[in-house]
């Protein structure tokens, strides 16, 4: 308690400072622009409730799938063709990546451009007579050199999440149409984030040629598994599938798998093992953002991981010394190798922060170098074998190769229409004109393949040189053949193909090279055999 002496001195104090007319002024000031600035936080405050009440606001990062589907959107608004200031693109990136049709490309036969919003600007337009306002933003990425992240924030007139919606399904559309007949492919990049690498157009099932059974076993498999995620959460089991297809090189494995992703519209990732930087947790972040509904793939991955995977380097011939490593000069920069362990593998693929929904597939050219542990069911649950071709397989290759084109493929522009069909093809195969079963390849039969052009005409002291290259070109025209014909030369070309000495993409490299001609072909394959399996031969005796 304080005595009232104490009382007196600090009134007196009081007194004295209030006596003083510059703190009264000062005192004065702090009263009022306190008063001042709670009124403009207050109004600001109230301002920005009021905004919010009726504009709703959506924002979409460029690392998720909504922000192409906005972007995509965006550029085929024809209102958006009267804003100012844009960027102007003709990358597939954001316009789709289906084929284009004739009105999306100029007289050359190069795509349009399309505009898109220019970073850090906004933008007004109207849709479905809802007002709206459109934000680009790219910033950089702390400590990633120049990469940047962009953003894209929309405000919308409107009081409730209808009209949003609306947009949000008409931008998802207008992106899965724009998609049309290609699958997304993604890598990770060394943040550990998955990064669009490039889109593929779907390839049909029937184009895969493998032995009766095998691509019906894994498509209805897979089918099957994206329809049982309820049965799975009943049980409890983790809704995860795993596929190893091994065999040998050129049989097939990935091109299966890229006709499945398109058959079952699902995105591929690729998930490199081998990737410079990535470590057990890199990889477990990797596998974790994976999205629900995709293919997840790992190609050689007895090779990826060798060491882990018992799959030891050869030994140093006893007349050989061991290669030096190379040490890397000061000043320049060095490449960290990926350090991901079988264990650190496993973990990944059904620890608990996998992600559910994918499907893995895994692909090896030798099984035998696995370990137990990674094929064990619930990590690889399907194992199915590629042999190298057999004649079953040549004959549908055969017949694939020579089929008829597609009535829409151009034809060229010096064919002649009036030509003779009855007449001897210069490879020795006779068609007779009018028949309805004749197969037209597509190519004009009146050109054959000729021999390459004469250099052009020089100075009598230079030496005139043929080129010199090895393999066959890429031009010539085939004969049209009826259906019997094509049975009888697919026939003899199966019969010539012993079994499971060739893979399919040697086969497949062969008619390539006689992309118009199915009579050599035919008749050619078994000289060509002899030189393939010599050279198999040769290769595997200077390996041994």
């Amino acid at each position: 308690m304080m005595t009232p002496a104490a009382l007196n001195g600090f009134g007196s104090l009081i007194s004295f400072i209030l006596s003083i007319s510059a703190l009264r002024d000062w005192a004065k000031l702090l009263i009022i622009g306190s008063f001042f600035e709670t009124c403009r936080r207050l109004l600001a405050t109230l301002w920005s409730s009021t905004i919010d009440s009726f504009f709703l606001t959506a924002s979409f990062e460029d690392y998720d799938d909504s922000y192409k589907w906005m972007m995509i959107w965006l550029s085929k608004q024809p209102s958006w063709k009267n804003v100012r200031n844009v960027n102007i693109s003709t990358s597939e990136r954001y316009l789709g990546h289906a084929p284009r049709s004739e009105e999306e490309l100029d007289p050359s036969g190069k795509p349009k451009v399309s505009y898109l919003p220019a970073v850090s600007g906004s933008y007004t337009l109207w849709y479905k007579y809802t007002w709206m306002r459109i934000t680009r933003i790219s910033e950089p990425i702390p400590g990633w050199g120049p990469n940047n992240r962009d953003s894209l924030t929309i405000s919308i007139l409107a009081r409730n999440h209808d009209i949003l919606n609306t947009i949000l399904q008409d931008a998802k559309k207008a992106y899965q149409d724009a998609q049309g007949s290609s699958i997304t492919i993604y890598v990770s990049d060394s943040t550990n984030c998955w990064r669009e690498l490039a889109t593929r157009r779907k390839r049909p099932l029937d184009s895969i040629i493998l032995d009766p059974g095998i691509r019906e076993l894994i498509v209805d498999d897979a089918e099957d598994f994206l329809a049982s995620k309820r049965w799975y959460a009943e049980r409890g089991i983790p809704f995860r599938r795993g596929y190893l297809l091994y065999g040998a090189p050129g049989s097939g494995k990935t091109s299966l798998i890229h006709s499945i992703a398109g058959e079952l519209e699902l995105d591929v990732y690729i998930i490199s093992l081998s990737r410079s930087g990535l470590d057990d947790t890199g990889l477990s972040e990797l596998i974790s953002d994976l999205p629900e509904r995709c293919i997840a793939l790992m190609e050689d991955i007895d090779a990826a991981l060798h060491n882990s995977l018992s799959r030891e380097d050869p030994p140093t011939p006893p007349n050989k010394t061991a290669e030096p490593i190379p040490i890397p000069s000061p000043g320049l920069p060095t490449h960290t190798t990926s350090r991901v362990s079988l264990s650190g593998l496993l973990n990944a693929l059904d620890g608990i922060g996998a992600q559910e929904g994918r499907i893995l597939f895994a692909t090896t050219n030798k099984y035998s170098s696995l370990d137990p542990a990674l094929c064990r069911p619930g990590r690889m649950d399907l194992h199915v074998e590629f042999k190298l071709a057999s004649r079953h397989q040549a004959d549908e290759l055969f017949r694939r190769f020579y089929l008829p084109s597609s009535p829409k493929t151009p034809v060229d522009d010096d064919q002649e229409p009036n030509s003779n069909p009855a007449q001897s093809h210069p490879n020795g195969s006779t068609h007779d004109g009018g028949s309805s079963n004749l197969i037209d390849l597509g190519i004009p039969e009146n050109t054959v393949d000729s021999p390459l052009p004469s250099p052009p005409a020089c100075s009598e002291k230079y030496e005139r040189v043929a080129p010199t290259y090895i393999g066959m070109r890429h031009r010539g025209h085939a004969p049209k053949l009826s259906s019997e014909q094509l049975s009888a030369l697919a026939a003899q070309f199966a019969s010539a193909i012993p079994e499971r000495e060739v893979s399919m993409a040697a086969l497949q490299g062969y008619l390539m090279s006689r992309k118009s001609r199915p009579l050599e072909a035919a008749r050619e394959v078994s000289a060509w055999l002899q030189r393939e399996l010599a050279t198999k031969k040769a290769e595997s005796e200077t390996k041994s």
